[in-house]
């Protein structure tokens, strides 16, 4: 029997459970991260908490270089950092943590009977919705700092409808490209999980984690590094 993801509704809302877990603990992983590492925080002798932080923050600062001019990559270095930090844990929390029980009592609230199996935890980028927000939030942030930068000449190229149609795009692909690839990693895990025997089925998922990390991985890059090209076709100078 697959496991039921808890659903809690508020009125015509209704919130995934182990994705709004998984949502605060990446937030929490990424705050201590980056706490943790610019405290003490030392010129001659840095230590290896410092350098692991400032070895991310060079990574994105050249990737933002590479499709930016250097005032405007320094001025979305934070931005970027924070985004690929959670868009890589994210990302990584139903590989690792895919925790599932079984309800020994009923519990309505959130759509649950006893003897359900349940997930109580994944990754928050397998849900449609985390990827979706993210990408509309971006593409509505890059617009915005477009009109503060270039508040005359900004709409110019809305006259062209073809420009509209791209514009309306860009956040669906951006979106769909991160969903589909965590989805199909965690139910992929899933189901070597549940169906078989470890003896068939252990090898095969050892390997397909290890990928699935990969690829987590890859996205985090992929998304951050879009997210920097559109804010940066709105806010270069030639654009």
């Amino acid at each position: 029997m697959d496991a039921k993801s808890p659903q809690l509704e508020l009125g015509f809302l209704q919130f995934d459970v182990p994705t709004m877990i998984g949502t605060i603990l990446t937030c929490i992983i990424v705050f201590l991260i980056t706490y943790l590492g610019a405290r003490g925080v030392q010129m001659r002798r840095p230590g290896k908490k410092q350098l692991i932080v400032e070895m991310i923050i060079g990574f994105i600062r050249n990737m933002l270089h590479e499709n930016m001019d250097r005032r405007n990559a320094e001025r979305y270095i934070g931005f970027a950092v924070t985004l690929f930090l959670f868009v890589f844990f994210a990302n990584q929390l139903g590989v690792v943590l895919m925790v599932t029980g079984t309800m020994e009592t009923d519990l309505p609230s959130l759509g649950l009977m006893e003897g359900d199996k349940v997930s109580w935890f994944k990754s928050p980028t397998a849900n449609m919705s985390v990827p979706v927000v993210m990408a509309v939030a971006i593409t509505l942030f890059a617009h915005v700092m477009g009109i503060f930068t270039h508040p005359k000449t900004y709409f110019k190229d809305y006259l062209n409808p073809m420009h509209i149609i791209g514009e309306i795009t860009k956040p669906m692909t951006h979106a769909m490209r991160l969903w589909a690839n965590i989805f199909a990693g965690e139910i992929l895990i899933m189901v070597l999980v549940t169906v078989g025997s470890p003896l068939i089925t252990g090898a095969p998922l050892i390997i397909w984690i290890g990928y699935s990390l990969f690829i987590g991985a890859i996205q985090a890059y992929v998304f951050t590094i879009l997210a920097s090209i559109y804010i940066a076709q709105k806010v270069s100078p030639e654009s």
